[in-house]
């Protein structure tokens, strides 16, 4: 199973708004260059560097809300397209030349009735608020980079 690198975003610091790139590095201590979240804290283990987010899951919260944000709204960095994201922690992700690991779930917050009202419950259910990973091999990706799934 293989999709696309749809869309990659960043922000500078928390609460900053997010920069919608074309390309970007990422590094195995910093994340997506540029990135405040992706930077590991000494003894951390770097599990919230990156977040994807599948393109149909966030169609799918706009439609039940009844509105059309730009994707970028839910503050993920990666947005995947025709790519099932994979649920299970350890699960080993190619886009390009990087290597990601799943850690774990990306659970919407709050800040989602920020956005819009009722974003946070669209986006609760089965893994629709997307999935967080920390960079194993790094390298430079763009928009239109192969994603798949890359056995250990």
């Amino acid at each position: 199973m293989t999709g696309t690198l749809a869309g990659i975003a960043r922000r500078a610091r928390p609460r900053a708004p997010m920069e919608v790139l074309t390309s970007a590095a990422v590094t195995l201590d910093g994340g997506i260059e540029g990135d405040w979240r992706g930077q590991v804290k000494p003894g951390g283990r770097g599990r919230r560097q990156v977040s994807l987010i599948e393109r149909r899951d966030w169609a799918a919260a706009m439609a039940e809300l009844g509105t059309d944000l730009p994707w970028q709204e839910r503050r993920a960095n990666l947005l995947v397209d025709d790519f099932d994201l994979p649920q299970v922690p350890g699960t080993r992700l190619r886009i390009g030349p990087v290597l990601l690991e799943i850690t774990v779930e990306c659970d919407p917050c709050i800040r989602m009735e920020a956005v819009a009202p009722g974003l946070e419950a669209a986006l609760t259910p089965d893994w629709c608020g997307g999935a967080l990973a920390r960079v194993i091999e790094g390298g430079t990706i763009a928009v239109g980079d192969q994603i798949r799934i890359e056995e250990a």
